[in-house]
């Protein structure tokens, strides 16, 4: 029996409640104070290689501090997916062809238009299980149109 309490925040929680900025400045915050130790001060917070050590062996946050990190990796892990969709739409409307995006995105023009077409029909399972910030019916056809056939 674990005496390790249990999560008391899931993904689903704080994708609501967190912007993505707002879920990735938090993560970065825990993140910094796990297994860190500032050895000196310094005035180039921003240079991490200067400011802090990894520890190896202990942590600096409590179970649920660890358990929140863990919880907003899969926030900003989703919503980056999902902002990387919008951003798919933006460059199709503003042009892009699928080499284009491909190549924003690290992968061949089919890849990503094959990840942009199977995130569209996960969108349709979502509205048919009455996810109300699925794409509905409407936003459905403009978006498989302007995605066009498989490159």
């Amino acid at each position: 029996m674990s005496t390790l309490p249990e999560v008391a925040t899931t993904p689903e929680v704080l994708e609501r409640e967190f912007s993505l900025l707002t879920a990735v400045t938090r993560l970065d915050f825990l993140s910094r104070r796990d297994n860190v130790v500032i050895d000196e001060p310094n005035d180039a917070a921003d240079d991490d290689d200067h400011w802090m050590r990894i520890k190896d062996v202990t942590t600096t946050l409590d179970v649920e501090e660890a358990l929140e990190l863990l919880t907003l990796g899969e926030v900003v892990a989703r919503k980056a997916h999902e902002h990387r969709q919008l951003g798919i739409r933006a460059a199709l409307r503003g042009g892009a062809d699928w080499e284009q995006i491909g190549r924003a995105l690290g992968v061949s023009p089919r890849s990503a238009w094959e990840r942009h077409v199977s995130w569209l029909d996960e969108q349709v399972r979502a509205r048919a299980a009455g996810d109300p910030d699925a794409l509905d019916a409407e936003s459905l056809t403009a978006a498989r149109t302007l995605a066009g056939r498989r490159p």
